[in-house]
């Protein structure tokens, strides 16, 4: 732990990768610097651009040690993620991307070595976005792998690795829908055994365990201190969530949003969890099971809104209440509340901005429905890009009347994983939203549920 000073954070979503120059205690960012997360074509499949973003970070913690003095090290990524090394600790294999399709050619033989939701809490998902799938596609496309593996990290853990040359996993990296844990037990499922890889999963550690010190030879290309702390790692909506959990009481709930809109209930009420509807247990960074669900809302954004920068003007947003101009679930069929279902516009938008504020209230909607499905009650926290969406955060107050909060800080899964190292923890600043009982708004909101639950949106 450190008192004061600056943590580095290395901080991958699935879309963009950042390096964050923080100050412990107070999440304050004082620089972030972004590069793409690059995925290659392959062979052997399409895979991430692990030695880029080596490369990428390795100047930025160089450039910014040199403006402010970084006293720590963190690490915060997506989930659905592993790197495989072999017995010289050097990749085994390329790092495979999630989304690739061919994984589900061995969905059959996945199914049945996959446990039961009730040991893992974690639902059966589209292409890899169960880590399981992922391994136990490489090992059947390659089937001369399992003999070079002889460590399988967890994300964040690998960067660890690189920094100090120590192995891990972290508890909410395998506890991200991956099937290997059991998150009511504190283990591993049965899988790892039934996959060959039992004694080759690096040891599960919680994310605020100081992992190790940097290596001479990090120390010597960055100039950082040999005595650098590198914290263990951590999932990037639970390094969203990992603040709230320290300075808050319960209930309360946060919506990470990023590609992933992620909705996490504390201390709400006893859910019955739906697996076919993409809620799951996830397990935060004290090592404790908690109900989550999920949809890709970043993705749907970008792919309804082509990326448009219009702002919406109050006539668009007046039409869009007027005609009811509603896009119902789901534009991402393989994931979310409503999986299966394809996306249809009650009424076409007549213009940039009318399809923008649709397209948030569906966010939102659907951020609703993920809350409900976990019994999260108390104050909703919004962190990530969706807090900066006036049309997303003034429905979703509409329909939260313990209040919804919005995180002021632009990257709050780095201003997480820099508490990891941090003796001090403030609480994160947040501006709180007025509910805002609009009737026009709750009417809209009534009759989009009314037709989802009618199967309307199929």
């Amino acid at each position: 732990m450190i008192e004061g000073g600056y943590v580095g954070v290395i901080d991958i979503g699935k879309t963009n990768a950042k390096f964050a120059v923080v100050e412990a205690g107070t999440g304050r960012e004082l620089a972030v610097e972004t590069r793409r997360n690059k995925v290659l074509a392959g062979p052997p499949w399409p895979h991430f651009d692990l030695d880029g973003l080596w490369a990428f970070f390795l100047d930025a913690i160089t450039q910014t040690h040199k403006r402010f003095g970084i006293d720590g090290l963190s690490v915060t990524t997506h989930g659905a993620a592993a790197v495989l090394l072999d017995a010289e600790g050097r990749l085994a294999a390329p790092m495979l991307d999630y989304e690739h399709p061919g994984i589900e050619t061995v969905s059959a033989h996945y199914d049945a070595l996959r446990p039961a939701f009730e040991e893992t809490g974690s639902p059966r998902l589209a292409v890899g976005l169960n880590l399981g799938a992922q391994l136990d596609f490489i090992l059947q496309t390659e089937p001369t792998l399992k003999e070079r593996v002889r460590h399988v990290l967890t994300y964040p853990q690998y960067w660890g690795y690189l920094l100090t040359g120590e192995m891990a996993c972290d508890v909410t990296s395998l506890g991200c829908h991956t099937d290997l844990w059991n998150p009511f037990e504190k283990r591993f499922s049965a899988l790892p055994e039934r996959l060959g890889l039992g004694d080759r999963i690096a040891p599960p550690r919680l994310p605020g365990d100081v992992l190790g010190t940097v290596t001479p030879a990090i120390a010597a290309a960055t100039g950082l201190s040999p005595e650098t702390p590198v914290s263990t790692g951590i999932h990037d909506s639970n390094a969203s969530l990992y603040p709230y959990l320290r300075t808050r009481q319960e209930p309360f709930a946060v919506v990470s949003t990023g590609t992933w809109v992620v909705a996490m209930a504390i201390g709400g009420e006893a859910a019955h969890l739906d697996p076919a509807r993409d809620t799951l247990v996830n397990v935060n960074a004290l090592g404790q099971p908690t109900p989550s669900a999920r949809f890709m809302g970043g993705r749907e954004f970008e792919v309804m809104t082509g990326k448009s920068e219009s702002a919406p003007e109050k006539a668009d947003r007046d039409t869009v209440l007027q005609e009811r101009i509603m896009l119902l679930p789901a534009v991402e069929p393989g994931s979310g509340p409503y999986r299966g279902r394809q996306r249809r516009w009650t009424r076409e938008p007549g213009n940039a901005g009318q399809r923008q504020v649709a397209v948030s209230h569906y966010l939102a909607l659907m951020t609703e429905t993920c809350l409900r499905l976990v019994g999260a009650k108390g104050p909703t926290i919004v962190e990530g890009p969706l807090a900066r969406n006036p049309d997303y955060c003034t429905l979703l107050a509409a329909l939260r009347p313990a209040g919804v909060e919005t995180a002021l800080s632009a990257t709050g899964t780095s201003a997480g994983a820099a508490l990891l190292l941090s003796a001090d923890a403030a609480a994160p600043a947040t501006r709180p939203l007025a509910p805002a009982p609009d009737s026009h708004l709750l009417d809209h909101a009534r009759l989009w549920f009314a037709l989802v639950e009618d199967g309307e949106g199929r």
